[in-house]
């Protein structure tokens, strides 16, 4: 079990924020070229070495267009041959050809992602702001399937393609696809809170999330999600109940949640912005994550174990039990605790209780 208060369970560096697409979502606001105060490839080598010092986390290159740094692929293999397990997010432009997903595959990356985010072009191209990012993706995609690479697909849900996931699950499933990675959209950026689906919205994603994840055949994961562990463990608990006889399906199930498993095939334990996640800027600025943008420290000024154990945003978002409203009295916060990220973008206080979450916590039902 990893002790979070220490060491993070994933950090994700952004390794540029240089980007040709010009997505409605976007975290970074990415810009067409790079920034020349982004961290040197000398500073990115010592940032790898304090990454793997923090009991070697899970390592994630993104962007901005991770693709337009030069030196990614020897960044990449610098980390692999230390023993990290690296993947990367770029954008799906002609910056992507097959010959660099070869070279990707030689360093020995372990995973590739893609950004699909509708099953049909209008919709995805309209969300990514580019013509033609929908027929550009799928021939990427191609490309990395014919070599036999892992394949993770990215999809941001939001009020752009809500009608039109289960058509999204269908392509997926015809792609040789280890993840389909789920963002549920946070207002920050250029993300705008009108394109965030409704609390009930969410609830019900969550919930066919669920029912998808046993036929599937890839594994899902969510982000600025985490309520998706309440509902996976709230379904477990009734259909494990059922299964005895003892509740209809109906009832609404409590329980203990520090002795249960969740089965969800990532983390020992929910991560967090913050809790068991670090997020490094291209600059070198260290954050919670990158959808909460508050600058913790730099690492070109403090070593980041030192950011992350003692910084006061990264101890205060280790203390669930110390969130406030109903997060902060739920009997699942230490599992889910809500979108800090999320709760940060609408309320402006990241110890908020998280605003798209329609559960209310058996300690409130009592009273």
């Amino acid at each position: 079990m990893i002790d979070y208060n220490k060491n993070p369970f994933i950090v994700i560096w952004e390794v540029t924020r240089a980007c040709q697409l010009k997505c409605v979502h976007c975290r970074a606001d990415a810009q067409l070229n790079p920034d020349p105060n982004e961290l040197t490839h000398e500073e990115g080598l010592k940032l790898i070495d304090e990454i793997y010092e923090m009991d070697n986390p899970m390592l994630v290159f993104t962007g901005g267009d991770c693709m337009m740094r030069e030196d990614l692929f020897e960044l990449a293999e610098y980390a692999v041959k230390k023993g990290m397990r690296v993947s990367m997010t770029p954008s799906a432009t002609p910056n992507v050809t097959k010959e660099r997903m070869q070279r990707a595959k030689e360093v020995g990356l372990s995973r590739w992602g893609f950004s699909l985010d509708a099953p049909r072009a209008e919709i995805h191209d309209k969300f990514r702001g580019t013509p033609g990012s929908f027929d550009l993706t799928l021939e990427k995609i191609k490309y990395l399937n014919e070599l036999d690479m892992p394949l993770q697909i990215n999809t941001v849900i939001s009020r752009y393609n809500y009608d039109y996931l289960e058509e999204m699950a269908e392509l997926v499933a015809k792609m040789k696809v280890v993840m389909w990675y789920i963002f549920l959209l946070v207002p920050t950026g250029r993300g705008q809170l009108d394109a965030c689906i409704t609390p009930a919205e969410h609830e019900k994603v969550f919930r066919w999330l669920y029912q998808l994840s046993k036929t599937a055949p890839y594994d899902i994961k969510t982000t600025a999600a985490q309520h998706y562990r309440r509902v996976v463990l709230q379904e477990k608990m009734r259909e494990h109940l059922i299964e005895k006889g003892e509740i209809q399906y109906e009832d609404t199930i409590t329980t203990d949640m520090a002795s249960m498993k969740d089965g969800l095939k990532r983390a020992p334990k929910g991560v967090n912005d913050g809790n068991g996640f670090a997020f490094i800027s291209h600059v070198g600025d260290v954050m919670p994550s990158g959808l909460l943008p508050i600058k913790a420290g730099n690492i070109r000024e403090t070593p980041l174990a030192e950011i992350y154990r003692e910084a006061k945003v990264f101890k205060d978002l280790r203390q669930p039990d110390k969130y406030k409203g109903k997060c902060g009295v739920c009997e699942y916060n230490k599992i889910c605790g809500g979108s800090r990220s999320r709760t940060f973008a609408v309320t402006g206080d990241y110890m908020e209780s998280e605003p798209f979450c329609v559960y209310i916590p058996e300690a409130l039902r009592k009273k």
